[in-house]
């Protein structure tokens, strides 16, 4: 079939063409009908079914995440458990509030005890105060022999409760004996009416900010 003969189709009587031009036509309005279907309609469903497998990849990874944390719930609780019972222990050498003039009484002996002279010892006057314990700086000042000076460092670090020296300077005197300056720092945990109030402070500032 030539051009002319594609000039001469009458549009308006389509059942009448050849079956060439009349495939032709039926597949342009195929197509047509494809475009438009997809453009209008099938596009949208397809960003949808995407959006949701990408959904079902996500459910099925939180799954296998819950699947496997439900395998090992028992390693899990038994690792909760050796925590608290490390806490607990970290939370015994830490003194209550009633217990820190022993522990200020211990550090004062443990020197004594080793044959050093205080020339100093002046806890501070306020503690310095965290979340959950309060640390309390205490001023040193020692004389004594140098092998005295190692002792008493050797019991201070065997008391029951934490207790570390700090700022630690050495100078030595005329009669040989050596002069320590320090910070001995000791810490004792809150009571719940502390912890409390340090956290309704902590609330304040952040409000304030």
């Amino acid at each position: 079939m030539t051009l002319d003969d594609l000039r001469r189709l009458d549009p308006k009587n389509i059942g009448n063409w050849p079956l060439g031009p009349k495939l032709a036509a039926l597949l342009t309005l195929l197509i047509i009908i494809v475009f438009l279907g997809y453009w209008f309609d099938w596009q949208n469903q397809m960003e949808e079914l995407d959006g949701h497998r990408t959904k079902e990849a996500q459910l099925r990874q939180t799954f296998l995440d819950k699947k496997r944390q439900a395998i090992n719930l028992d390693a899990y609780r038994k690792q909760l458990d050796d925590i608290e019972k490390s806490f607990g222990a970290l939370l015994k050498q830490l003194p209550s509030k009633s217990e820190m003039d022993a522990l200020l009484t211990d550090i004062n002996q443990a020197g004594l005890g080793r044959g050093l002279q205080f020339e100093l010892f002046k806890p501070a006057a306020a503690e310095n105060l965290s979340e959950f314990y309060a640390e309390l700086p205490i001023q040193l000042k020692i004389s004594g022999g140098y092998h005295d000076f190692g002792a008493f460092a050797t019991d201070i670090s065997r008391l029951s409760r934490i207790v570390t020296l700090n700022d630690i300077g050495l100078s030595t005197a005329k009669d040989g004996q050596i002069t320590m300056d320090a910070v001995a720092k000791t810490y004792r945990y809150l009571d719940e009416e502390e912890i409390a109030r340090q956290r309704k402070a902590a609330k304040g500032q952040a409000k304030g900010k």
